[in-house]
């Protein structure tokens, strides 16, 4: 794809080769139930997979995507983007055994050029546009948050504090020791990563069949520099049926935020 110009976007500049965002959905979902796939799995008439396409569809930064599917889904997802009107979709990755070879499927599918790639899982549907794009800038600008330079960085990942205090156990469930809060981060996705940064760190893990939870702990296990940028507090994982009220809140609270005018005041009755 050609250069993309970020014009009106928060947080963006000029991305060279533009940035190629890779959507792993080829989980069975285990711990979901119920019959329906999460990534198919309507939320307000529309599915989990759909909602989190058109975010990554708005970012004028981002220049195509790349999900990863498992074969028997790829035709039904292409009636949704059509439905939908989501353009940026060009080819669908075939998914993987693991949510490392769907990515891995994906990865191999970039075209040369493309200097930054974003990894984001296909069941979080609440990243913002803007959030998505000031990821991007932060990795190609060096600005996350106004922080100090991350020049040099191959990797932004968002991540919050856990609220929860976290121990450490042994496989006995024995408290082996309690963590401090202060030095800890759940992370999220979108990751931004230089392209030739995840690609090498890629090669090399399935090279030696190293398998992680993430895409960053790969660069980390390659020597890569990964910085930790202000995550999304509703851009929540849909893993479980709980998570599915908790995302049901979230769309009926930005709907009552739509209906509020400029003075508190609401809109029409």
């Amino acid at each position: 794809m050609g250069n993309v110009s970020a014009g009106g976007v928060e947080g963006g500049g000029v991305v060279e080769g533009g940035v190629v965002a890779i959507v792993p959905a080829a989980g069975i979902g285990s711990r979901f139930g119920g019959g329906v796939k999460k990534t198919f799995y309507e939320l307000d008439g529309k599915p989990v997979l759909i909602r989190t396409l058109e975010a990554l569809e708005r970012v004028e930064l981002i220049s195509e995507i790349i999900p990863a599917l498992r074969e028997e889904d790829h035709g039904r997802l292409r009636q949704y983007l059509s439905q939908y009107a989501i353009t940026k979709v060009k080819k669908i990755a075939p998914g993987g055994k693991e949510r490392q070879d769907s990515v891995w499927n994906a990865l191999r599918l970039v075209a040369r050029g493309t200097t930054t790639v974003a990894v984001h899982d296909g069941v979080r549907p609440f990243a913002t546009p803007a959030f998505i794009s000031g990821l991007i800038g932060a990795l190609n600008e060096n600005d996350v948050a106004h922080a100090p330079s991350v020049a040099g960085w191959d990797a932004v990942v968002p991540g919050l504090m856990p609220k929860d205090t976290i121990k450490e156990v042994t496989a006995e469930g024995s408290v082996r020791a309690t963590l401090r809060r202060e030095s800890l981060v759940a992370v999220q996705t979108p990751q931004v990563f230089l392209y030739k940064s995840l690609f090498a760190a890629y090669e090399k893990a399935m090279a030696r069949g190293f398998y992680a939870t993430d895409d960053s702990a790969l660069v980390e296990a390659a020597g890569g520099r990964v910085r930790i940028a202000p995550g999304l507090p509703e851009n929540i994982k849909i893993t479980t049926p709980a998570d599915i009220m908790v995302s049901e809140a979230i769309i009926l609270g930005a709907k009552d935020q739509r209906r509020v005018g400029p003075k508190g005041q609401r809109r029409g009755r």
